[in-house]
């Protein structure tokens, strides 16, 4: 089961990763994202490539981050993808339809 998660700022993406408040963590159902779970970001972002392995997400989705956590990510298998706005449940719908952009 692919797992989502969106850097948030409660309901909606947070335009700079570590702006982020909280993540919404969807997990595909169907190829839709099934209800979001609500979780807060713990604070300490040299943890949270770990953290979000450990939670057993796919794919990061959020606005701008630097390359350095970009890469961080990366090395824990998770796909990355930047420039997204607006609801985490809109942009969790538009990466399973592929017109995230």
């Amino acid at each position: 089961m692919t797992k989502i998660a969106v850097a948030s700022i409660k309901e909606n993406v947070a335009e700079n990763f570590g702006d982020c408040s909280n993540f919404n963590i969807f997990e595909v159902e169907n190829e839709q994202p099934g209800k979001a779970k609500f979780v807060p970001n713990p604070g300490r972002s040299g943890y949270l490539p770990s953290f979000l392995n450990n939670m057993k997400v796919d794919v990061l989705i959020a606005g701008k981050m630097g390359e350095n956590m970009v890469n961080s990510l990366k090395e824990k298998g998770i796909k990355i993808v930047l420039g997204a706005g607006g609801s985490a449940q809109e942009v969790a719908q538009a990466y399973l339809q592929g017109t995230l952009k």
